[in-house]
């Protein structure tokens, strides 16, 4: 019993310290080698459990998920309270992973991996919901959903990833609890707009 607790911690602690790496560094930044030193493990001992950086990365996704509150994957019943929702999760959840999927990006990572068939799939749900939404009536017919979605990633993620904007345009850090409660209203402000203006055309 106390060996399986023993692998179950080691485990544990190969995935903090893959996701601080892959968090601080992208993907191609970061080293299996710091992963262990920061685990306190021997580089054989990662690949005993993974067999690379990309099942390491898909594991780390996993145990994240398993680690976060009950209320991130929660979608409001009001459509006008999603993009404050999402913008929440995003700035108080999940902003290290927010930066790491800039990492990517810049990094042109385009290898099909169960990561990003992951990240597929969660953004897939999203155009989904908003499909949904249209055909209740609860949303204009003219609002694409897809772009809406990418119009949502885009203000949810933006003040995040280029934290300097932020503060050029607004003086405030993006991290500053002002800032984040004036842009949370101005989400849930320009969603009205959006769909206001869109159902008057109907």
């Amino acid at each position: 019993m106390g060996e399986i607790r023993n692998a179950e911690r080691t485990r544990k602690n190969i995935l903090e310290a893959a996701r601080n790496e892959f968090f601080e560094k992208g993907f191609t930044g970061a080293r299996i080698e710091t992963i262990a030193k920061k685990a306190g493990v021997k580089n054989q001992l990662i690949y005993h459990y993974f067999k690379g950086k990309p099942e390491l990365l898909e594991a780390v996704w996993a145990y994240i998920l398993t680690e976060e509150s009950e209320w991130i994957s929660q979608i409001p019943d009001n459509p006008l309270q999603v993009a404050e929702h999402r913008y929440k999760v995003n700035s108080q959840a999940r902003a290290d992973f927010i930066r790491f999927t800039a990492w990517e990006a810049l990094e042109s990572q385009s290898e099909q991996t169960p990561w990003n068939k992951a990240r597929k799939q969660a953004l897939q749900s999203y155009s989904d919901y908003w499909k949904a939404q249209s055909e209740n009536g609860l949303v204009p017919k003219d609002l694409d959903p897809e772009l809406w979605t990418l119009a949502m990633a885009a203000l949810t993620t933006y003040p995040i990833i280029f934290g300097d904007v932020t503060k050029m345009v607004t003086g405030c850090e993006s991290t500053d609890p002002d800032f984040q409660s004036r842009w949370s209203i101005f989400l849930t402000n320009l969603s009205a707009h959006v769909i206001k203006n869109s159902k008057s055309k109907d």
